[in-house]
């Protein structure tokens, strides 16, 4: 009976000792924010302050950078440990599963590994990926990684649209509504809060996702309250002649249309007032989840890592919104708080801020290696551990962020940046005396040496982007013609890209662009079951009409969105 007992006591220190080796990861992902939190003092009007108790908790990495300005690419990068220039997967148009079909993402690596692998909200872009997860929310079979969100009954509220360039989504306001009833985020926080609040019986991965601040900025009207529109700072970043010494490209890059039409219709400050009321939202809501675990019965064995997918420009470089390579859209709130005991670091992060060059695509074999499971070869990133052990360690890495061309990228070193387009243009900043890169230093002769260091840590291939499959492109609705009508005029606004239209009638189509006077130019046409490529702008209109025939017998006509899409002439 003794012996037995000893037998048993010793299993129970086994086991004991076993899953103190595996600790839980809370996984939080927070949507479009840059640094505009209060430990990062990107605005002075932020207010974060349960971001910033996380931050005062954990090791805060004060010079992190996403793999890319997008949020596809980003995320993919995070949750598969492979860059974009390896993965070939730079836009948020690509598709994750297309071009990295057998990848195995971080939750799947942690359920093999024994650990209860579940989600809540956005982590990977607009989809969930259901195979990866043993439980989601909403119901991973959907698909769908939004819960119901309250919205304003008509739209736009703030920002009339400007043409069909414009992005839908880019408008703002106040709710009348409280958390609970405005749901989204708040019914995110609390099906994860609920997880941290019981005891698991394995160890687990559990991902936050919360939108906000990710467009429209509609959050219940107390967090902009908190903003009165009178008071509202601009951007400590925006300077009128910022973009005086950058090349055609950069300036191509910058000038979009969002800033001069948000400013032509006098919303910039009301702008900056939704963006900082969402931050607030999506503070409020990390308050909900860090105040679940920290009251429950996990609070000493998770870790916790908290990311932005990018940044986001309020006007910064005459810009809105994201897909830059400047320091406002890749600079990212990146935190890691490890408690003690985890066997990757065993006396837990101390807390501390760390001003080394770092990617977000290291979580990966950053919490393998502090959960105490084995590396994966696939990573490319490397660990982040010696960094939490020593914030001072010797750190011969770089950050890189990849544009949605191959070969433009922006590469953030102690001290620098770096910025090289496709088209060999080159940006150079010294971000220690200039953080918001007002001046580039790149045709300075004096900066020679430290370009050439700069070019030489960046990457010398660039995979091919893979592109969509068509059938996985968004459709554009088929418009049928009455007998005697014709489609109407174009209204092209916006730069081009390609839409692919496919003939799945039974008879030759005919292809014809309507100009901007109401008459039409043939361009193809297009045999039953074959497709044709053509570049096109937001606002286009594309007739089909009976080969036979042409002009004098359209069938229908598409008109064209703000992004790359199918256009499918019905049977």
């Amino acid at each position: 009976m003794k012996y037995g007992l000893i037998v048993f006591c010793l299993l129970w220190v086994a086991f004991r000792g076993q899953a103190a080796e595996h600790p839980n990861v809370l996984f939080i992902a927070i949507d479009d924010l840059n640094d505009w939190v209060g430990c990062l003092s990107g605005h002075p009007q932020a207010k974060t302050p349960n971001l910033d108790r996380l931050a005062a908790s954990g090791t805060l990495f004060t010079n992190a950078h996403c793999d890319a300005p997008a949020c596809n690419p980003s995320r993919t990068a995070v949750f598969t440990g492979i860059s974009p220039h390896r993965s070939g997967l730079y836009r948020n148009g690509q598709k994750m599963r297309e071009a990295l079909p057998d990848a195995e993402l971080l939750p799947k690596t942690f359920s093999k590994a024994g650990y209860w692998s579940g989600g809540s909200g956005k982590m990977l872009h607009y989809f969930i990926d259901a195979r990866s997860w043993d439980e989601y929310f909403p119901a991973k079979e959907t698909e769908n990684p939004f819960p119901d969100t309250l919205g304003p009954p008509k739209r736009p509220v703030s920002l009339p649209r400007g043409g069909p360039w414009q992005y839908y989504e880019t408008d703002w306001g106040p709710i009348d509504a409280t958390d609970k009833e405005y749901g989204g985020d708040y019914s995110v926080a609390e099906w994860v809060s609920e997880r941290l609040s019981k005891k698991q019986d394995k160890p687990f991965f559990l991902a936050c996702g919360i939108y906000r601040p990710h467009e429209p900025w509609f959050v219940p009207k107390k967090y902009f309250d908190a903003f009165p529109l009178e008071e509202i700072q601009l951007p400590p970043g925006y300077r009128a002649d910022d973009l005086n010494d950058l090349s055609p490209a950069a300036k191509n890059l910058a000038n979009n249309r969002y800033f001069p039409h948000i400013r032509a219709h006098k919303q910039w400050k009301q702008g900056i007032q939704g963006y900082l009321a969402s931050i607030y939202f999506a503070d409020a809501m990390l308050g909900r989840v860090l105040d679940a675990l920290e009251k429950g019965p996990h609070a000493d064995n998770t870790i916790v890592a908290l990311w932005s997918d990018h940044g986001w420009h309020l006007g910064e470089k005459e810009h809105w919104q994201k897909f830059t390579t400047w320091r406002v859209c890749s600079r990212v709130p990146f935190i890691l708080r490890v408690p003690k005991g985890a066997p990757g670091l065993a006396g837990g992060s101390q807390p501390a801020s760390c001003a080394k060059p770092v990617n977000l695509r290291s979580l990966a074999p950053t919490l393998l290696e502090l959960c105490g499971l084995p590396a994966r070869k696939v990573h490319d990133g490397p660990s982040l551990v010696p960094l939490l052990a020593n914030h001072k360690a010797e750190w011969p890495h770089v950050a890189l962020t990849h544009l949605h061309h191959p070969g433009s990228y922006g590469l953030s070193a102690e001290g620098w940046r770096y910025l090289h387009y496709k088209d060999g243009q080159e940006e150079l900043y010294d971000t220690a005396n200039d953080p918001h890169e007002w001046t580039n230093l790149a045709s300075l002769k004096e900066h020679r040496d430290t370009l050439k260091h700069l070019r030489s840590l960046a990457p010398k291939t660039f995979a091919k982007p893979v592109e969509p499959k068509i059938d996985s492109l968004p459709a554009l609705p088929w418009k049928p013609i009455a007998k005697g009508a014709k489609a109407p005029p174009s209204k092209p606004d916006g730069g081009s890209f390609e839409v692919i239209f496919v003939n799945r009638s039974k008879g030759d189509v005919q292809l014809l662009w309507m100009d901007r006077s109401g008459g039409s130019k043939p361009y193809a046409v297009i045999a039953p079951g074959k497709h044709y490529r053509q570049r096109t702008r937001p606002g286009a209109v594309w007739m089909i009409a009976d080969a036979k025939n042409g002009a004098g017998s359209p069938l229908g006509y598409f008109e064209v969105g703000d992004r790359m899409a199918r256009a499918v002439v019905p049977k």
